[in-house]
């Protein structure tokens, strides 16, 4: 109901309460139901809706829904698993660059590009011993 009543009225001033209506209502929902009726609710809502559920949500809004807590904790791990990737990622250059190495931008955009934290953690250690960049992604060795 809360789906169409966006769909119908989310435009009006109904919007803000339909978008309140759908936080509460979510949490009997399984999850993939939930992320399809959420996208089209949020499309549906007029801007000052959106802002607004934007702005609870930021200020210590408790979702009420264990969708939306799971929702929010994947979102969490997934910022600091792309932080954490990205920040092995800037030490091997970081290493390369302070022992004064050369790094071509194909050594370069490979670092950058690794999604694997064992193998980044690998070249860190090799960027400490490696004579030239170009040796830090050759198979042999640790």
């Amino acid at each position: 109901m809360v789906v169409l009543s966006a769909m119908a009225h989310g435009q009006g001033a109904a919007g803000e309460a339909i978008g309140v209506a759908f936080l509460a209502a979510a949490g009997g929902l399984d999850e993939e139901r939930r992320a399809v009726y959420g996208d089209l609710v949020l499309s549906s809502l007029n801007a000052a809706a959106r802002r607004m559920l934007e702005a609870m949500m930021k200020s210590g809004y408790e979702f009420q829904s264990e969708f939306a807590r799971s929702y929010v904790a994947r979102g969490v791990e997934k910022g600091r698993e792309l932080g954490l990737l990205e920040a092995k990622a800037q030490a091997v250059l970081a290493v390369l660059d302070a022992r004064g190495l050369e790094v071509p931008a194909e050594i370069r955009e490979r670092v950058l590009a690794s999604t694997d934290i064992a193998e980044l953690d690998r070249w860190i250690r090799r960027a400490a011993s490696v004579r030239d960049a170009r040796e830090l992604l050759a198979t042999t060795g640790s």
